[in-house]
């Protein structure tokens, strides 16, 4: 018997605090009653969503995507003023839905990862798990030494106190750099408000790491990948969680630019070694 915001999170309804909400508002029965928060049941048992029967017993397996997110796109499944979402894009689903692990700014770019696993989702998020998120971050400013040293002791800001994990220089010159700079916090505009803090402006702000994800680099803006199975029993395992016992079948798009990616690899592995062997 397992909660039941926990098992309709698992069969991709949502993640388990919308479905805590779905309960409270009574849009749940279960076995026909309407259901208690707290409430225990098996798979097996009836339940209801707003009158619709979710048939657990036959949810799907766990699917993860990596999405790389363009600039103007809202975290949000719709908008009342018509403007584009991230949800717009990605594949549809014979049954669920997805569910999206952290948030981006509408002008922040990159790395989004949406699962239809809600417990999943939830879990990766808790601010108690602690995962990373690696940013590339182009800045205005002064960005001295101490200017460093600042932002990775911490500064207070309004919700509290912050810092980065790691900064590493990553480009530019003078008033405008780049730097690399790590997170295990998911707050609001984190990023661009640790920086505003010592009086530096964020110009441009990519995602490109979610704890053990990347974003390859041949994923283009607003193309989405789907992970692979020994990836999301990865995920499952950084959120202090047992791996399903499938995955999804790695799609051709995916193993066909695998199979690319590892021959444009080998063929620079194979050059490096004739410039070597020519200085030589």
């Amino acid at each position: 018997m397992e909660k039941l915001q926990k098992l309709l999170a698992a069969a991709g309804l949502g993640s388990r605090r919308e479905i805590e909400d779905w309960i409270r508002a009574g849009r749940v029965t279960l076995d026909g009653r309407v259901a208690e928060l707290g409430a225990r049941a098996a798979p097996t048992a009836v339940i209801c969503v707003d009158g619709r029967r979710i048939e657990l017993a036959a949810a799907p397996v766990t699917r993860v995507i990596a999405y790389n997110k363009p600039e103007c796109e809202l975290c949000t499944r719709s908008d009342p003023q018509g403007r584009p979402t991230v949800f717009a894009t990605l594949p549809r689903l014979r049954s669920g839905r997805w569910v999206a692990i952290g948030r981006l700014d509408v002008n922040t770019t990159g790395l989004l990862l949406f699962t239809t696993d809600g417990e999943l989702a939830n879990r990766l998020m808790h601010p108690a798990t602690g995962i990373e998120r690696e940013y590339r971050v182009r800045v205005r400013g002064q960005v001295t030494p101490e200017v460093i040293a600042r932002l990775s002791a911490g500064v207070d800001l309004d919700d509290g106190p912050a810092r980065f994990e790691r900064i590493q220089v990553g480009g530019g010159e003078g008033s405008n750099r780049w730097f690399s700079v790590v997170l295990r916090e998911g707050r609001n505009r984190e990023v661009r408000r640790l920086w505003e803090s010592q009086d530096c402006v964020v110009s441009r702000l990519k995602r490109v790491r979610y704890g053990p994800v990347a974003l390859a680099s041949w994923v283009r803006r607003g193309q989405w990948v789907d992970l692979s199975p020994a990836e999301i029993k990865t995920l499952y395992r950084v959120a202090g969680m047992k791996p399903p016992k499938g995955a999804a079948p790695l799609p051709a798009r995916l193993r066909d630019q695998e199979r690319r990616e590892k021959r444009l690899r080998a063929g620079g592995r194979r050059a490096a070694r004739r410039g070597s062997a020519a200085r030589s």
